[in-house]
């Protein structure tokens, strides 16, 4: 039986992921987090085989902190279910070493058939994603502009998006309000805007945040 830890923000997930999986023949929803901070006792606690996580989890700050999960803990399995962009997120969770992306629209048929394969040791990515990233030539405009940007600028930029000033983002990634300054002269170089209102517009139409 594949023991599985679900760490969302929304009970109604908790609930109907739960509900789905109750008499599951292979999977077993062993323990539900509501935040970050709570996933290192939940894992600590009971053998967990797979960690499915929201990448907007509260209190995850930073992909970075999702390496550190899998670093603490190697002998459980990340699996990404978010609403966030596919196309941008689904490649740099796996670099961060997840065994796989699968975005909340999808069935939760599919959710169990990938945790099962993710508990294998198999590592799970769309097949449109894995054509888009294998045909650099073809990439759209989205793809070519996000393979510019580093993880902490994507990171950035999202906080950016939400209104927040240079300030608020050095705390909370933990880093100097310079460097975010930093990063977000690179952003409006890379993305080609002179502003912020523009950069976070363009952000939103390339569907980046």
């Amino acid at each position: 039986m594949i023991s599985v830890c679900l760490a969302d923000n929304l009970p109604v997930v908790h609930y109907g992921v739960k509900s789905y999986f109750k008499d599951h023949p292979e999977i077993n929803i062993t323990s539900h987090v509501g935040s970050y901070l709570m996933i290192p006792e939940a894992l600590k606690n009971k053998r967990i085989d797979v960690l499915v996580i929201d990448l907007e989890l509260n209190g995850l700050k930073s992909i970075y902190e999702l390496k550190a999960i899998i670093s603490s803990f190697p002998g459980t399995k990340v699996l990404v279910f978010s609403n966030l962009n596919e196309q941008i997120y689904a490649s740099n969770t796996i670099k961060a070493g997840a065994s796989g992306f699968i975005h909340k629209s999808s069935k939760l048929e599919i959710l169990g058939n990938t945790i099962i394969k993710v508990a294998e040791g198999i590592v799970i990515m769309n097949e449109a994603i894995k054509i888009s990233l294998e045909l650099i030539a073809k990439q759209n405009n989205t793809e070519q502009i996000y393979r510019k940007l580093s993880n902490r600028e994507v990171e950035v930029l999202r906080y950016l998006s939400d209104g927040k000033k240079n300030n608020e983002i050095s705390k909370i990634l933990g880093l100097n309000e310079k460097t975010i300054s930093t990063y977000k002269l690179r952003l409006l170089q890379k993305l080609n805007v002179s502003n912020l209102v523009d950069l976070v517009n363009k952000a939103k139409n390339l569907d980046i945040v």
